[in-house]
């Protein structure tokens, strides 16, 4: 019963557009009803309290560390942060172009997320190149690369930070073990996609005139300070030992001291637009609350023992660690990568796969970026989607293929390299 609750609580979430109602009502919904079946069958209600609260002290880690690095990133935006980085890429060349975008999309990714990026470099592109076809391709490379930047970094993606605060990865061993495969999982479809690019694109006219809501000093001051309290974080629990939210939640003080104090003189309607309040005002909560509904979801299930006979049938029937991984992350290109991990981290222990096991680090490729496969498969895909109007099936003729032999092409390479 509870997991089939689910099972189809997963289809509502996989189906949000054709049964018109948001992925994080489903979650939520999901997760509620799945620690509800887990308490009438029978389990133990001061042990399953304290399980439930157990999972929340994990979780809210996570929520309170996508809550801190999207306000940074909002704030960025709001100072017109990531104008400087449009401003400098001037190529006309579309195959260049391409490779500049998908580079940016890459590094970009690593240190804000791939979400993030994805919408960031979508929009700098669409003032860059004028012809559909050619946004749609930028658009789906931009995906790719912006999910396989993601893996390498313990701040780029949702699962690797996940496997990071969970403590399965270090950030040191997945930078020296993911970044290589991952920029071969980019390459492949930038080769493919980029020689199907004929001609140049017109060059970017510019209107100097254009007004700002801040001063050139104080975008280029956040961006910088922005991008530095980032990789602050990864540092700071390297440093202290404490959990990566509360170096999250220090830079997130830090900026918006600096911010208050760079407009202090301004009057209010001025600075408002300017402020962290502005900031969290603009963040997408539902995808907040769609993690948290998830992941008390996979919490239920950890909980009542099903993620560990799953674990079990996979070992019997495929055997293979390296198999089950490349599974796994073939599976997140149907199913969310999210609660993807957060099931397999419930499936094996970390005294069955100790911290900065090759089997975590192959995880964290192979979710990241085997999501790409699909439109569909990763949150950057599902954004895409929305500013470029990708289509399901044109994805999946034109793109699919590349993104399928990058990501094997890198799980063999993480293989050869790491995992003997």
């Amino acid at each position: 019963m509870l997991l089939a609750i689910f099972i189809v609580g997963y289809f509502a979430i996989a189906f949000e557009h054709q049964i018109k109602l948001n992925k994080a009502a489903s979650a939520l919904i999901t997760g509620v009803l799945c620690w509800t079946i887990y308490i009438l069958n029978g389990a133990d209600h001061d042990a399953a309290h304290h399980a439930l609260l157990e999972h929340m002290g994990e979780i809210s880690g996570i929520l309170f560390f996508l809550l801190g690095a999207m306000t940074i990133v909002e704030l960025i935006d709001a100072h017109d942060g990531f104008e400087p980085i449009s401003a400098s890429i001037r190529s006309t060349n579309k195959f260049t172009l391409l490779t500049v975008i998908a580079v940016l999309a890459f590094f970009l990714s690593a240190v804000l997320d791939n979400l993030t990026t994805t919408i960031v470099m979508i929009s700098l592109t669409s003032k860059l190149v004028k012809e559909e076809k050619d946004k749609l391709i930028f658009a789906s490379l931009i995906v790719i690369a912006a999910n396989a930047g993601g893996a390498w970094s313990p701040i780029g993606d949702v699962t690797t930070t996940m496997l990071w605060i969970g403590g399965q990865v270090t950030s040191l061993a997945i930078v020296k073990s993911i970044f290589i495969p991952s920029i071969i999982a980019v390459v492949i479809p930038l080769l493919a996609l980029g020689f199907s690019l004929k001609g140049r694109v017109e060059p970017i006219k510019r209107d100097k005139e254009i007004e700002t809501r801040s001063t050139k000093k104080e975008r280029n001051l956040v961006l910088i300070v922005g991008l530095l309290s980032l990789l602050f974080v990864p540092v700071f629990k390297t440093w202290t030992g404490l959990p990566p939210f509360m170096g999250m939640l220090f830079s997130l003080g830090v900026m918006w001291l600096i911010t208050e104090i760079i407009h202090s003189g301004k009057d209010t309607m001025d600075k408002d637009n300017l402020s962290v309040n502005f900031a969290i005002r603009k963040i997408d909560t539902p995808s907040i609350l769609f993690f948290l509904g998830i992941l008390i979801s996979v919490a239920a299930l950890q909980s009542a023992g099903t993620l560990k006979e799953m674990a079990d049938y996979l070992n019997q029937q495929i055997g293979d660690q390296k198999l089950i991984v490349v599974v796994l992350g073939g599976l997140s290109a149907i199913i969310d990568n999210v609660p993807l991990v957060a099931a397999t981290q419930g499936m094996y222990s970390l005294s069955e796969f100790p911290t900065d096991h090759p089997f975590w680090l192959f995880l964290a490729y192979c979710s990241g970026t085997g999501g790409s496969m699909l439109i569909i498969g990763s949150a950057a895909g599902v954004a895409a989607m929305g500013l470029t109007k990708i289509e399901f099936f044109w994805y999946l003729k034109k793109v699919s293929l590349w993104a399928l032999l990058g990501y094997l092409a890198g799980a063999a390479v993480y293989v050869l390299m790491s995992w003997h």
